[in-house]
């Protein structure tokens, strides 16, 4: 189980509580070179996993979980300090839990767990988000300064991608409980 993929998944996940105790301390050149490597370890464990045809189940799981982490305490932590508009934090949070919520409910009291396939909006909105913490972080570490518009225009595209992503698995979800009711 635990193969190359998995551990690059596995270093992803462990990375989280350091990179944000870099952002907490306000620490941005660090916390941004963490994140960029964690960015690095996603799109490494797919192509390794495909390449090698090596996915495994844990691995169909860990990988998003890891994402969520990652994201979901870069937005809040970005969000508490002030970085990026609160509504945006508040958006991807609701959006993740939403998404959790179902999956466990479906998991737990249907006792049918739906797959953990991502879908053309999950990975844009991955995107988005982690272009948006991206460009945050480099105007916060001083390495590359923005136009607000620009920022503000990151910002709009994440929540929309956020906002339609969420929707779209919500959908998804429906659909499968009718056709399976």
């Amino acid at each position: 189980m635990l193969n190359v993929p998995n551990a690059l998944t596995f270093l992803r996940i462990l990375a989280v509580p350091l990179f944000l105790s870099l952002l907490a301390d306000g620490r941005y050149q660090p916390a941004l070179i963490v994140f960029a490597v964690a960015g690095l370890t996603d799109a490494l464990d797919g192509a390794v996993a495909r390449l090698t045809d090596s996915r495994t189940e844990l691995g169909s799981y860990l990988d998003p979980l890891a994402d969520k982490l990652l994201l979901v305490s870069a937005f809040i932590t970005l969000g508490i300090i002030g970085a990026i508009p609160a509504s945006l934090m508040i958006t991807v949070l609701v959006r993740d839990v939403v998404i959790i919520g179902g999956y466990l409910f479906a998991a737990t009291v249907m006792e049918q767990p739906m797959a953990m396939t991502p879908t053309i909006w999950g990975k844009t909105t991955t995107f988005t988000q982690l272009m948006t913490v991206a460009l945050v972080l480099l105007g916060l570490a001083g390495w590359f300064t923005l136009a607000p518009n620009t920022l503000l225009a990151a910002f709009i595209i994440t929540a929309t991608a956020t906002v339609i992503s969420g929707i779209h698995y919500v959908a998804f979800a429906l659909r499968k409980y009718q056709a399976e009711g």
